[in-house]
């Protein structure tokens, strides 16, 4: 799978699927030096992505700053043709001050067992 450069940053296109409603997200930054992958809750809305009670809250931080989300363990995640099923992600605001769907973290990356070639700027499994 190609990876996109834009601004200087790496992104790649990702599908969720959550309870049977599928949406497609192409600027989703690819990021090894996150420990979790996490998307934008006005992105994973219109799929019924949503809190709820039982949803556990943590708080993270990063270089975009600090801010609360909520884990939701999701029925699908595909980049390319590697489909991850089950996968427990996050869901935050993400106000970092430039538009992106989501982070795919190292969880993801480490699942799945992805090589990145930094030369050809693809993502290998």
């Amino acid at each position: 799978m190609k990876i996109r450069i834009e601004d200087g940053l790496p992104f790649v296109t990702v599908s969720l699927a959550y309870q049977q409603r599928q949406i497609q997200l192409e600027q989703v930054i690819l990021d090894t030096g996150s420990a979790g992958t996490i998307f934008r809750y006005s992105q994973v809305k219109p799929i019924g992505i949503q809190q709820e009670a039982t949803d556990e809250v943590h708080r993270i931080s990063g270089v975009g700053g600090r801010e609360f989300v909520f884990a939701k363990r999701i029925d699908q995640i595909n980049l390319g043709d590697v489909i991850i099923k089950d996968f427990e992600v996050e869901i935050g605001t993400m106000a970092y001050g430039f538009p992106i769907d989501g982070i795919l973290g190292l969880d993801f990356l480490s699942e799945v067992g992805a090589i990145i070639d930094l030369k050809a700027f693809e993502i290998h499994i």
